[in-house]
């Protein structure tokens, strides 16, 4: 009468050891992400990550059911790959690679314990967790410092183009009566980051074409540069005539807040425009 209930049990261990080894082992890297979600306004979208990432799954979950539970040892090998990555990075005090390792044993843990056909069904989901996880400053001062340079220039030239006098000298822009400095924060990074994230969330639950959902992941780069262009050259504007006081405090963050939400409102006007008609569907 007991054998059922052993043999659960005995099923279940494989699982249970797993997922208690990766807590103990994880658990600083992952309060590390919390507290820097909450100082960083570069990834406060980071809370939201593991949710969605859970949510996709979710919407598998028939699919999971279905397919066949047969555990490969390959999965063994990509576990180890990913703790080695992990020992290597906390020997470097490399916060990045480890943050990244917890993609790469996931994905291990599952091809161990339940085969190629469910990890090629959870493979995005769980690659989308890499988005809770903070570029290497060095790596997003690379990428920052071109995309501000340009945020400037495009700025700087329809500033002009409205009759406006304006002088750039790399980053900074030099009115009349005043002076704008297009810091890192204003680079437009931030808003891509999170726009990236949400269209990738978008076009994986989207009933649409593969090119659609890669259009609709790719689009958040172009709407994320232009509603920078637009936040600079409607600060510099307003600098023109009321100071460089609209480029600081309140107003900054405002600034920024309406040029995000015009980023939503843009992805999702993108997303109707690709969405297949009710006819087609």
């Amino acid at each position: 009468m007991n054998v059922p209930q052993t043999s659960t049990i005995r099923s279940s261990l494989p699982f249970f050891t797993l997922s208690v080894s990766f807590l103990l082992l994880y658990y600083p890297v992952v309060v590390k992400l919390v507290q820097d979600w909450g100082v960083d306004d570069n990834y406060s979208h980071g809370y939201f990550i593991p949710f969605i990432a859970a949510y996709m799954v979710w919407q598998k979950k028939e699919e999971l059911a279905a397919a066949p539970k047969k555990g490969s040892l390959w999965g063994l090998v990509v576990v180890l790959m990913g703790l080695a990555q992990f020992a290597l990075a906390w020997a470097g005090s490399e916060y990045f690679l480890q943050g990244t390792s917890i993609v790469v044993v996931l994905f291990g843990v599952v091809l161990f314990l339940w085969g190629p056909a469910s990890t090629k069904i959870v493979w995005v989901p769980i690659a989308y967790l890499a988005f809770m996880v903070p570029l290497p400053a060095i790596l997003w001062n690379k990428i920052a410092f071109p995309m501000k340079l340009f945020a400037s220039k495009v700025a700087a030239d329809a500033i002009q183009a409205l009759g406006y006098t304006v002088l750039r000298e790399g980053n900074i822009l030099t009115l009349p009566n005043t002076v704008l400095e297009v810091a890192d924060a204003c680079s437009g990074l931030r808003s891509l980051t999170s726009l990236l994230a949400l269209s990738a969330a978008m076009a994986y639950l989207a009933s649409m074409a593969s090119w659609k959902k890669w259009l609709l992941f790719l689009s958040a780069a172009p709407i994320a540069v232009v509603c920078n262009v637009l936040r600079l050259i409607g600060t510099a504007v307003l600098a023109r005539y009321y100071g460089a006081v609209v480029a600081e405090g309140f107003l900054h963050t405002f600034s920024g807040w309406a040029v995000f939400i015009l980023g939503l409102a843009m992805l999702a006007a993108v997303y109707t425009l690709l969405r297949p008609s009710p006819q087609t569907q």
